[in-house]
């Protein structure tokens, strides 16, 4: 990974995805999170399905896989994108994207669970333990200023819910021939109409028509929901998808720099910690002992940021 394209790529990835926390703490000021998740759904799927057609290829066929897709877009998208923004509603942009780097140890947690997870060298349950602990830092329920509030507990099960999407794609999508911007695009719109479907519920308060939370909703819909994904999926074909999952490890740090920079938010110094220790337990549940690293076709990513 050393081609000047790819550190490009994956720099500006990892801006876009990580700066989401801050374009969704600016647009609560106008809208509401069902509102803001429906907004990026549509503009994120616009973007997506364009792209799928200019390169010759269409939408996915048959009920089946649209069944697959409808429960990926309701873990992968619909309840995520709403609780990451009710959860900060109360927490900074920087914490939600500390918490939502916990993804990949709950995805490890429920493969474990399910039998679905075949390497269990004690690197791995080590660093899930650790990555737990790091996360009971963050939180830090024994501190009367700790982080134990239901907004913080929405953007952690944001980020499980993302781990349950991506478990089920693994078991269920994968390997039908179909690539993964069709995958993607298509889940989008089945995001799109699923999130529609929540909006008389939780989604019909009085929208406030300033600039500011507007033009934050577009970015992350069109580059953080949309074009985010485009330079992922290049990244998967260039490096492969393990080489491609490292930017992860840059997407909370990016979001509590712009969190400090911008939104005045503190820089805690135990939420840092909590933040490495995390990063730390994330980078161990990834490691695999020599014989068991075996070529993997690239995995359909879900847009999750």
């Amino acid at each position: 990974m050393n081609r000047p394209g790819t550190l490009v790529r994956m720099g500006v990835l990892a801006l876009l995805w990580g700066s989401s926390f801050l374009w969704i703490k600016i647009a609560l000021t106008g809208l509401s999170p069902v509102q803001i998740a429906l907004v990026r759904t549509v503009l994120g799927a616009a973007v997506l399905v364009v792209l799928v057609y200019a390169q010759g290829q269409r939408l996915p066929s048959g009920k089946a896989i649209w069944g697959h897709l409808a429960f990926a877009a309701l873990f992968g998208n619909v309840i995520p994108f709403v609780l990451f923004a009710v959860g900060e509603q109360t927490v900074d942009s920087g914490v939600a994207g500390v918490l939502n780097a916990t993804t990949p140890l709950w995805a490890l947690a429920i493969g474990l669970a399910l039998g679905f997870e075949r390497q269990r060298n004690t690197a791995r349950f080590v660093g899930l333990a650790l990555g737990f602990a790091g996360t009971l830092l963050i939180f830090a329920p024994w501190q009367q200023a700790g982080l134990a509030s239901w907004g913080a507990l929405a953007c952690l099960l944001a980020a499980a819910s993302y781990a349950v999407s991506y478990t089920y794609i693994g078991r269920t999508i994968s390997g039908r021939g179909l690539s993964s911007i069709q995958l993607s695009s298509a889940q989008l719109v089945t995001a799109t109409g699923l999130t529609a479907l929540v909006v008389p519920v939780g989604g019909l308060q009085e929208v406030h028509l300033d600039w500011q939370p507007l033009v934050a909703v577009a970015i992350l819909g069109v580059f953080g929901t949309g074009a985010a994904f485009v330079i992922n999926y290049r990244l998967i074909e260039d490096e492969g998808p393990t080489n491609a999952t490292t930017v992860g490890y840059l997407l909370p740090v990016v979001s509590v720099l712009l969190g400090a920079a911008f939104l005045d938010e503190a820089l805690n110094l135990r939420v840092v910690a909590g933040m490495v220790v995390v990063l730390v337990g994330v980078g161990l549940t990834r490691k695999q002992p020599a014989t068991a690293i075996i070529p993997v076709e690239p995995e359909p990513a879900t847009t999750h940021k």
